[in-house]
């Protein structure tokens, strides 16, 4: 006996389980292939950034005589040849497409394009940066996802290329239509100057002028090598006997404060440093301190602070990683750079104790010694702070100047010691802007442990940063707590015979500064001993903390000399 037929229906299916698998398998192909497509395109046509650059879609509207150029190529070859070709093109497309990237960073932060020959140097810089602003766990995934960007676009690159190769193999007839079409009408558009935005023409040749662009800069970065190494050695000052360095100084403390960030747009734009200005010209006055302020043209923008240090320091343009290392690679050498005179070199060579105070440095740092001259350096592990941190600062500005005057200035009573020169790096300013200390009284400040008070009550970066408005004025603030820190110390130190210079290193970022920006900060000599800026009158430096627009502007390297002129007996070498 057999059983009844089952009355049981079967579950119903949706359509995309019903297809077939060679209909799934298409589809998927399609789609990989319009996203191989739309790469390369991106690639192709992608123009290179530019100061205000914002992406736009209109970009993409164009055609690309590179793209024409690689299509007759695998139209030509055949095979192995057309797979090999395909991924050497597409390599060099990856490689591009990330250096347009990269510019667009190095844009919106440091004011200029990447410079492929020496800019790679900064990704520890930064990643440091980034945890010391924002923990380290957010640096090791912002590294994470930078490297697997770098990764996907330089590997799948190529591998978009193959893929759209096969397929002009495969419909040859109709890929030499497209071809021959789009060509004339890259032509046209190409004579009668066709544009789909400003700048922005129809006829691209993006990946070409970008190449050629790459390569200019990595030719002009070696000659550039070879012409700051003719002018390492040129030195006036390098056969200068000790005894005519600085005469006009001897006895005298001297330091010199650069301000992160400090830039001249915190001048005229921020109504906080205005304030802090204009009170701090009048309280330096009423301790009976004297101030002249004017301009000089940093050699960075937006950060790399160490070229503006080494360019006041030893009178040359350092303005590039580049020359940076060169300096001091050539110093450690031990040749003609290891006579360069840098301010340093030249208080200690006439008998200052000569110190470096870096509140954000945590390792040792041999060239403080070896090529600037110092004879100390404090850092965050010899400060003694007991205090919290605040964003990208470990300890605020106003401790940093007074664990130096405790260590330093009040160490032996006058006259007890040599006098002293330094350099205080104050990076409460420091990009990015939050959570911001406070003041507090310059008798409690102590060991900074009375800053425990204000952790976690200041306004959190993630507050700060979810608009412009709010970055812009909290750079503000800033910098204004910073002179104000800088006016704190000076009226509170007992040091009667001090000479004070107080720079700023470079202008903020872009999206504080806005775009084409000047890279000038303020300085500003303050000194109670009236025949100290009597010495400096020639400079024609303005009164107060806020030089005005008609003050003098200085590019940084001439500083060292105007200096060094100023206050000793001239120039031997």
């Amino acid at each position: 006996m057999t059983s009844p037929p089952s009355t049981t229906r079967p579950p119903p299916t949706s359509p995309a389980s019903s297809a077939p698998p060679s209909s799934r398998r298409r589809a998927v192909r399609h789609t990989l292939t319009v996203l191989a497509a739309l790469l390369v395109w991106v690639a192709l046509t992608a123009p290179a950034p530019t100061l205000g650059w914002s992406p736009t879609p209109l970009s993409l509207l164009r055609i690309p005589v590179e793209g024409l150029a690689v299509a007759v190529v695998l139209l030509l070859l055949r095979g192995a040849a057309a797979g090999w070709f395909a991924t050497a093109a597409g390599l060099v497309l990856g490689v591009l497409l990330v250096v347009r990237i990269l510019d667009a960073a190095f844009l919106a932060t440091l004011y200029r394009p990447f410079n492929p020959l020496t800019d790679w140097r900064y990704a520890g810089s930064a990643t440091q940066l980034l945890g010391d602003s924002a923990g380290p766990v957010t640096a090791v995934l912002a590294v994470a996802a930078t490297g697997l960007l770098v990764v996907a676009l330089v590997a799948l690159t190529p591998l978009a290329l193959r893929r759209l190769g096969r397929l002009v193999d495969r419909h040859r007839g109709a890929a030499v239509r497209v071809v021959v079409a789009a060509s004339l009408l890259w032509a046209v558009c190409a004579s009668l100057g066709v544009h789909v935005a400003p700048d922005l023409p129809v006829a691209s040749s993006s990946a070409a002028a970008l190449t050629a662009h790459e390569v200019t800069t990595v030719r002009d970065g070696l000659r550039d090598r070879e012409a700051f190494a003719a002018q390492i050695p040129v030195d006036a000052y390098r056969a200068t006997p000790p005894g005519d360095l600085l005469t006009a100084l001897r006895g005298k403390d001297v330091v010199v404060i650069f301000v992160e960030s400090y830039g001249k747009v915190a001048v005229d734009q921020s109504p906080d440093v205005a304030r802090a200005l204009a009170a701090g010209t009048s309280g330096l006055r009423a301790s009976g301190y004297a101030v002249r302020s004017a301009w000089l043209t940093s050699p960075t923008f937006g950060g790399v602070s160490w070229l503006a240090h080494s360019t006041l320091q030893s009178g040359l343009w350092v303005s590039s990683q580049q020359r940076y290392d060169q300096l001091l690679d050539t110093a450690s050498s031990g040749t003609a750079a290891a006579s360069r005179l840098t301010l340093a070199r030249a208080f200690s060579d006439a008998g200052w104790r000569t110190v470096d105070v870096i509140p954000a440095n945590r390792r040792d740092w041999p060239e403080g010694r070896a090529f600037y001259g110092y004879d100390t350096v404090y850092d965050a592990r010899t400060l003694g702070y007991a205090g919290p941190g605040f964003g990208y600062a470990p300890m605020p500005d106003e401790y940093t100047l007074s664990a130096f005057d405790r260590l330093e200035l009040q160490r032996h009573p006058p006259g007890g010691r040599a006098p002293v020169m330094a350099e205080i790096d104050l990076v409460s300013s420091h990009v990015p802007w939050a959570p911001l200390p406070r003041l507090v009284d310059w008798q409690t400040v102590g060991d900074g442990s009375v800053y425990l008070a204000q952790a976690g009550r200041a306004t959190p970066r993630d507050v700060v940063w979810s608009t412009p408005q709010g970055v812009r004025t909290a750079y503000g603030q800033t910098v204004a707590y910073s002179l104000d820190s800088v006016v704190s110390f000076l009226r509170a130190t007992r040091d009667d015979n001090l000479v004070t210079v107080v720079l700023g290193d470079h202008q903020p970022i872009s999206l504080v500064s806005g775009n084409h920006a000047s890279h000038d900060v303020p300085v500003s000599i303050i000194a109670r001993d009236p025949a100290v800026l009597d010495r400096v009158a020639g400079w024609e430096w303005q009164d107060g903390l806020r030089p005005g627009s008609a003050a003098p502007v200085w590019p940084m390297d001439r500083f060292r000399d105007h200096f060094l002129t100023a206050f000793g007996r001239g120039a031997r070498g």
